[in-house]
């Protein structure tokens, strides 16, 4: 204080004296061959000057103090939401569940009040729901209100899903519950405006885990190598449009992926390579317009996939070198006014196909290359005005029924 003070001074004296001198030098020259410039204005001009740089001086002072307090602000609310996230992580980890629950809410406020780290907490809840779940009351592991704080995560998920124009919103950002167990869930009418929502992996034992008139606007649902084995998976009205729902290499023994009333406007419902031994696939009433539905690979030892009252305007369901050895393909009362439904190379041994009352005024329907040596495949009913139905080069075996409908009949053993 004592040494900065007099140096202050002096700079400011001397600044004084050249802006004095300055002053009356440039007034002198601004005036030639008039009367001299007074002392008096050569005082008021320098005052002038020293007021101006002084004001300058105290706005930087005023802006670098308003930096130095917003920075100061800024540091103690990072580090208020970070002593926020450390509390509700440790109620997460509680034995209670009424705390978990306190939790859950604790750390999807801190997402919708912290910006910056909004991902972090909604990874948080994500991993909740992929750490290990007992649902046997007489299990080692089972913990008493588990199922509630589980609903509860995919409830608050499910509402900061419902708007992407909102500022708290969750949409477009990544959901991973790779491997978890599910045993209900409600992400009704969300919306999955892009990014991944990844299954991959999980079992699916009861209940009701539903995506029912959500909408798919680009981005992934990936059940890849997930597990049904119960329940019920719903996708009742859903829209889809230029998105991918994967069900590769899926296990069903039991439970239902329902998609009635679904529409696909380019997108793709994929189940390639998936093993049916039981269970259902529900397409009823699912509409197509450049959607595709792809059952590619798949193996039917018993199950169903029912497109019953669907319409194709312009999509396409593919069973390509899919192997039936049981199990049911229902295509009863469906539309065809353009789109397809290969066959190709599929392999019936056992097992369904039906085209009951099916109408085909447009569109394909191709068995080329098919082996049919057993089973039934049924177009009773069917109408057709204008479809292209193939079976060129494919063999059908005096052990497979056929109700050919409208459709000439083709001696067996054709190829």
């Amino acid at each position: 204080m004592w040494l900065v003070a007099p140096v202050s001074l002096i700079l400011v004296g001397v600044l004084a004296y050249g802006l004095y001198h300055g002053v009356d030098a440039f007034l002198t020259a601004e005036n030639p061959g008039k009367k001299p410039v007074s002392g008096q204005d050569n005082v008021k001009t320098t005052v002038t000057a020293l007021t101006l740089v002084g004001a300058v001086l105290a706005g930087l002072y005023a802006y670098r103090k308003q930096l130095l307090e917003e920075g100061a602000s800024h540091r103690a609310d990072a580090m208020q939401l970070a002593e926020r996230y450390t509390k509700a992580a440790e109620q997460l980890g509680h034995d209670q569940a009424a705390v978990r629950l306190a939790g859950v809410y604790a750390m999807a406020r801190l997402a919708d009040d912290w910006e910056e780290q909004r991902r972090v907490c909604v990874d948080v809840l994500c991993a909740y729901l992929r750490m290990p779940y007992e649902t046997d009351t007489g299990g080692e592991g089972y913990m008493k209100g588990e199922r509630e704080v589980r609903l509860t995560i995919i409830r608050t998920i499910r509402d900061h899903l419902q708007d992407p124009t909102t500022a708290t919103t969750w949409c477009g950002h990544d959901l991973d519950f790779t491997g978890a167990i599910f045993d209900g869930g409600d992400f009704g009418s969300a919306a999955f405006t892009g990014g991944t929502v990844s299954f991959r992996g999980a079992t699916f034992i009861g209940g009701i885990v539903g995506f029912s008139r959500a909408t798919f606007t680009g981005g992934t649902v990936n059940f890849y190598g997930a597990t049904f084995s119960g329940g019920i998976v719903g996708f009742s009205r859903a829209m889809f449009s230029g998105s991918t729902v994967e069900f590769g290499a899926v296990t069903f023994s039991g439970g239902t992926v329902d998609f009635n009333r679904a529409k696909f406007t380019d997108g793709l419902a994929s189940f390639y390579h998936a093993r049916f031994t039981d269970g259902i696939v529900n397409f009823n009433r699912a509409r197509f317009s450049g959607g595709r539905v792809n059952f590619s690979r798949a193996v039917f030892t018993g199950g169903t996939a029912n497109f019953s009252r669907a319409a194709f305007t312009d999509g396409t369901v593919e069973f390509n070198d899919t192997r039936f050895s049981g199990g049911t393909v229902l295509l009863n009362f469906a539309t065809f006014p353009g789109g397809a439904v290969s066959f190709n190379a599929a392999m019936i041994s056992d097992g369904t196909v039906t085209f009951h009352h099916a109408m085909f005024t447009g569109g394909t329907v191709d068995f080329r290359h098919a082996e049919l040596s057993g089973g039934t495949v049924d177009f009773s009913y069917a109408e057709l005005s204008g479809a292209d139905i193939h079976f060129s080069n494919a063999r059908i075996h005096a052990a497979c029924t056929i109700s050919w409908g409208p459709l000439p009949t083709l001696p067996v053993n054709q190829s």
